[in-house]
This record gives C-alpha cells, sequence and structure tokens, in this order.
C-alpha cells in the first residue's frame, strides 16, 4: 500500500477527510470550460470529502450555462448519495458523453447538493479552484478534483483499487 503523503501547511491530506463521506461549502472560486466557453463560474459550491478521494465539487444549476447540459439515460447509485443522474455537455461541435452528474433526491445527509451538479474534471477542457488548473482523479470512476493544497495518494491511481 502506498504511504499517506504528509501534508505541509496550507494542504490537506485525503487521508484525513472522513468516511462516510462530509459535505462543506465552499467559497473557493470556480469555473469550467469545455470547447473555449466558460460553462460554469461560481463561488457557492459545495464538496464532498470523503477517505482517500480528492474533493469532488457541485456546482448550482443556477451558475450553470445549463444550455449545454443534455440528460442521459446513464444512471449510477452511491451508498452515501443516492441515485445520480447523468449529463452530456454539448458546446457548439464537441460534447463529452456523461460529464457530469447529479442527484435528483439526495439522501438526506446529501440533500443540500439537489440542484448541484458536478463534472469529471478529466471531461472538460479545463476546470479551476481559485485560478489553479486542476488535475483529474486518476481512473473513469472518480471525479476528484486534485489541486496543489490536496495530497494523496488518491484511490484510482494504478494499484490502489483494493483500498
Amino acid at each position: 500500500m502506498n504511504r499517506r503523503i504528509e501534508p505541509q501547511p496550507g494542504q490537506e491530506s485525503v487521508w484525513d477527510y472522513p468516511r462516510p463521506p462530509a459535505l462543506e461549502d465552499s467559497t473557493k472560486h470556480i469555473e469550467i470550460f469545455f470547447n473555449g466557453v466558460k460553462i460554469a463560474d461560481t463561488h457557492r459550491a459545495k464538496r464532498v470529502l470523503e477517505t482517500s478521494h480528492p474533493p469532488v465539487y457541485y456546482i448550482p444549476l443556477e451558475d450553470i450555462q445549463q444550455d449545454y447540459l443534455k440528460p442521459t439515460s446513464q444512471s449510477s447509485f452511491c451508498e452515501w448519495k443516492g441515485n445520480a443522474g447523468y449529463y452530456t455537455v454539448v458546446v457548439g461541435d464537441k460534447q463529452a458523453g456523461n460529464a457530469a452528474w447529479y442527484y435528483p433526491d439526495p439522501t438526506p445527509t446529501f440533500a443540500a447538493i439537489k440542484d448541484y451538479v458536478s463534472f469529471y474534471p478529466s471531461r472538460m477542457e479545463a476546470c479551476y479552484v481559485d485560478g489553479e488548473k486542476v488535475q483529474a482523479q486518476p481512473g473513469d470512476f472518480y471525479g476528484g478534483w486534485i489541486t496543489s493544497d490536496i495530497v494523496g495518494p488518491f484511490k484510482g491511481s494504478v494499484g490502489t483499487w483494493g483500498w
């Protein structure tokens, strides 16, 4: 197993995040770009923090250019948040299938993310937290946002599936 990276001042270790996950408000500036267009811009995000995972940011629908979101038939289930629906992001001649997800009827603990959407940073042109370009969490399943103030190792990397 990989060893926990010791956080420096101003950093968070994903190994200090709780399980079950926690939900918290964030006033950080979140921006998402796809095909040269800013599709989301907020200071009112929420983030989910779970052991071994980089934070996942959820953006209020009002702060997203909703014309670019096309519902799909994709669904998934999270033991903590409930049933998720998905959107394909379409801007001009480019699209990213099932690149965003939401919980239409989240569990009571996560009720605050109703009418919020999260995006896979790996499928977007760029995602930013306070002006810093996000690195996507490794793997195709997880949607964590890695910035310089977050340290791992992160679930999703090679050799971490059994964590």
